[in-house]
């Protein structure tokens, strides 16, 4: 065995025995996952169904892991330019070779968020996306795997996230994050002065459960009015009643389907 990465001239990576390999979009996306590390649950795919990207334009994501979103957006929306920030070696090279895997172009960049390099910082997007830890450094059961411990709990405060993709943001570019729903307050505190046009699309995992996660889009330059949409719900029936999937129809065209999320219109 080789570590993943010998194929696309990384230098770290996971040994092939330590991967599985994962259909996204019913198997227009084919992603290697570590078995034991981080593994992308429908959350990214969501996040990429969440952009209104079209062909040609550039997109960053902050914190890619294995380019999960970005290459589920690069399968729904063909033509687009992907670049992701990546920290972590051994997922920056997972990133490169799921490119690979899937006939997508995708520049990987490993650095830290927050010391993007000297080049990376003269570029602008026209959308950036980001799915950070979901807990503060130290708020959860520690992890035994690092890449699972770093993708559950960073040390990056969601500020950081925030002004970074700002600073990398084309004028009238958007930012679309998701984020536990307990963190809101943190991500509105994060535009302010710095993004507009606020647009939040609370997830609720049945009718009349509360939202567990959010969806925040910001647009850089944007003056709309606050936006706080009804939830969208992602599973049919009060309760979960068999082992087997429940997702709404149109939660099942974007994880099956490959199709948009469709934010509701400006009344």
């Amino acid at each position: 065995m080789s570590p993943a990465d010998e194929a696309t001239g990384g230098g770290a990576g996971f040994w092939d025995d330590t991967l599985s390999l994962n259909d996204f979009l019913g198997g227009r996306v084919q992603l290697w996952q570590p078995r034991d590390g981080y593994r992308a649950g429908v959350d990214p795919v969501l996040l990429a169904s969440a952009l209104p990207a079209r062909a040609g334009e550039r997109v960053l994501e902050l914190g890619c892991g294995g380019g999960q979103a970005l290459l589920c957006l690069g399968a729904r929306v063909p033509g687009l330019q992907l670049t992701g920030v990546e920290l972590q070696a051994d997922y920056a090279a997972l990133a490169r070779r799921n490119a690979t895997q899937n006939s997508q172009t995708l520049e990987v960049i490993e650095a830290d968020l927050a010391a993007l390099p000297a080049d990376l910082r003269q570029r602008q997007f026209d959308h950036v996306l980001a799915n950070p830890p979901y807990y503060r450094a130290g708020a959860h059961s520690p992890a035994e795997d690092t890449g699972r411990q770093i993708a559950l709990g960073g040390d990056t405060p969601l500020q950081i996230w925030i002004e970074t993709a700002a600073r990398r943001l084309a004028h009238k570019g958007y930012l679309h994050m998701i984020q536990r729903a307990d963190r809101l307050p943190e991500m509105l505190t994060g535009c302010m002065g710095r993004l507009g046009s606020l647009e939040v699309l609370p997830l609720a995992p049945r009718a009349e459960r509360p939202a567990e996660l959010v969806l925040l889009r910001a647009r850089k330059g944007g003056r709309a009015d606050f936006r706080l949409h009804a939830p969208l719900i992602l599973h049919e029936g009060a309760r979960h009643l068999a082992d087997a999937e429940s997702y709404r129809g149109e939660i099942k065209a974007i994880l099956r389907d490959g199709a948009a999320l469709g934010w509701p219109a400006a009344k």
